[in-house]
């Protein structure tokens, strides 16, 4: 049978070289096809994101002409956060509108599933610095969720380029106990963080941990009609809210 049974998603990756394509693909149930094409995104900052919104109009009007995708997703919470919730959804609607299939970008979903998961105040992780936890925030508290903190994890050496489960809970664990009434976690870029097991943290911690793949196998499973658990992964995925 073919692999497209359930349904064809589009997908817009910021750049090229990261492990969450392959991670997004591994975790989707059987018979949802992908078809990559990427932003090409050089220079992560306020600026160098918001510049990279005519590659992605390109890049959808170029997944849209191919006829078969059911899903358009344009990746990368921050080429959108930056702009901000009003502008995002105005974008939305526009691509929407001109193509006659549904659009939904990484921000969007991860305010679906913080919401999905009863996460209303949550304290957020990113590897970004400067200027864009601030953009970060304001996109969430425009979303009517509540931000704890947006922590700023230590810069990333070349020897920690990609930190292990065990470094990521550690930091993650103690930067939580600063806080108070925090309902979840948030994990803020799928290009920076392997897919860890997450169970030990949501355990420990007693509130779900929402990342940023896992949301978005989540959201396209919603979209489409289906409805397959996965295990290991978070309880986002494990329960499908």
């Amino acid at each position: 049978m073919a692999g497209d049974w359930r349904g064809t998603i589009g997908v817009i990756k910021p750049g090229i070289g990261t492990a969450s394509l392959v991670e997004f693909i591994r975790l989707l149930p059987d018979g949802i096809n992908v078809i990559p094409t990427f932003a090409g995104i050089r220079e992560h900052t306020v600026d160098g994101f918001r510049d990279a919104l005519e590659s992605y109009r390109e890049k959808i009007a170029w997944l849209a002409q191919l006829g078969i995708c059911d899903l358009i997703h344009p990746e990368g919470a921050p080429p959108f956060m930056v702009r901000g919730r009003a502008a995002e959804q105005e974008l939305v609607r526009g691509w929407e509108e001109q193509y006659e299939v549904p659009v939904f970008t990484s921000s969007m979903i991860q305010v679906e599933g913080l919401r999905a998961m009863g996460a209303q105040r949550f304290l957020g992780f990113t590897f970004y610095e400067g200027a864009l936890p601030d953009h970060f925030s304001s996109y969430f508290a425009d979303a009517g969720l509540e931000v704890a903190g947006m922590e700023t994890l230590p810069a990333r050496a070349p020897a920690w380029r990609h930190p292990s489960a065990e470094d990521l809970y550690f930091h993650i664990k103690k930067a939580f106990r600063r806080y108070s009434g925090v309902q979840g976690i948030y994990l803020h870029g799928s290009s920076s963080w392997r897919l860890m097991d997450v169970n030990s943290l949501e355990d420990d911690l007693g509130v779900p941990v929402l990342h940023p793949i896992a949301i978005r196998v989540w959201a396209v499973q919603k979209r489409l009609g289906v409805r397959e658990p996965v295990h290991g992964a978070g309880r986002l995925l494990a329960t499908l809210p």
